[in-house]
């Protein structure tokens, strides 16, 4: 990429041509100067230098779009070039949450690593939201995700499912009017929840609960609020937070009931009681994203191969 390409968008990405200066290693005039005559050559200024922090002209956003595209054709044409000169190579940058990046990805990345010990792995860890905002800047090569409205203009795969249930602490009282719906941990386990005849609750049944809930425009805890407009109550909620992890084991420290998938209960001797819940909300299904693209490298082809082969 041009130097001057770089330098407008090192500007755009600090909001001040000092920081910027400061990161390319030149002095300030002459970063302002080389900025000044890309705009004189557009015949209009890139950006708007009369507020704070300044921001993009329309034609700025033209032109970042450009130098977007631009970088993302050369980095197109080094992965084609790296694949050529030898297979085995490159790098697959993954985004993950981090219940996808502890509780999903740990086995496929040894399988991964195993089979291609000369290509660099780097895992980025986020929120789904954020993760595709750096999938459509082509800042992670995959990640995945189970929203719809994340998914519009990726490249998509299925990669796998997994179901929501209540986790109730086994010390609430409220388990002792349930014992013949509650699953425990080896059920769990054993996929007793995923079997025809396995019993369901309402929600309903659990209103006078504290309940552990994400944060807003987290995907579960979306699914939750159609769960609680189903059962027809509102929560008592007793913690908000942005990890599903975390949520699964403050419940089990007995915090508070919480909705968690069946792909965190690994552990037997756990604290909580688990039910089943009648609503089609509970199924969800993930895929893996990538950027829309003409080339995708043979490193990152291979990793989403491995994947279908594992989940």
């Amino acid at each position: 990429m041009q130097a001057e390409m770089e330098y407008v968008y090192r500007v755009y990405q600090e909001k001040s041509f000092s920081k910027a200066a400061e990161d390319l290693f030149l002095t300030q005039p002459a970063l302002s100067m080389a900025v000044r005559k890309v705009e004189d050559s557009l015949g209009m200024p890139i950006f708007d230098r009369s507020v704070r922090p300044m921001r993009l002209t329309p034609a700025g956003e033209a032109y970042i779009q450009f130098v977007r595209n631009t970088r993302d054709l050369e980095q197109e044409l080094q992965q084609q070039m790296q694949d050529i000169r030898e297979v085995n190579t490159g790098s697959v940058r993954i985004g993950g949450s981090h219940y996808i990046n502890a509780y999903i990805l740990p086995g496929i990345l040894s399988a991964f690593a195993r089979r291609h010990p000369r290509v660099k792995i780097d895992l980025v860890e986020s929120s789904s939201a954020v993760l595709s905002q750096m999938l459509s800047r082509r800042e992670v090569d995959i990640t995945f995700n189970c929203n719809p409205q994340f998914m519009e203009g990726f490249e998509r795969y299925p990669a796998f499912e997994d179901h929501i249930l209540l986790a109730v602490p086994k010390s609430f009282k409220i388990n002792a009017g349930l014992m013949d719906r509650c699953l425990c941990a080896d059920d769990i386990a054993n996929k007793r929840h995923l079997q025809p005849d396995c019993p369901c609750v309402t929600l309903d049944a659990f209103r006078s609960l504290e309940f552990i809930l994400l944060n807003p425009g987290n995907n579960l805890r979306d699914r939750a609020k159609r769960l609680f407009e189903e059962a027809g109550f509102s929560p008592k909620v007793r913690l908000e937070l942005s990890q599903l992890v975390t949520a699964y084991h403050l419940a089990n420290a007995a915090m508070g009931a919480a909705f968690i998938s069946d792909r965190l209960v690994v552990h037997s001797d756990d604290s909580l009681y688990y039910y089943k819940l009648d609503s089609g909300l509970t199924d969800r299904m993930f895929y893996m994203l990538l950027p829309n693209r003409k080339y995708t490298s043979k490193a990152v082809r291979a990793f989403v191969d491995c994947c279908a082969h594992s989940l």
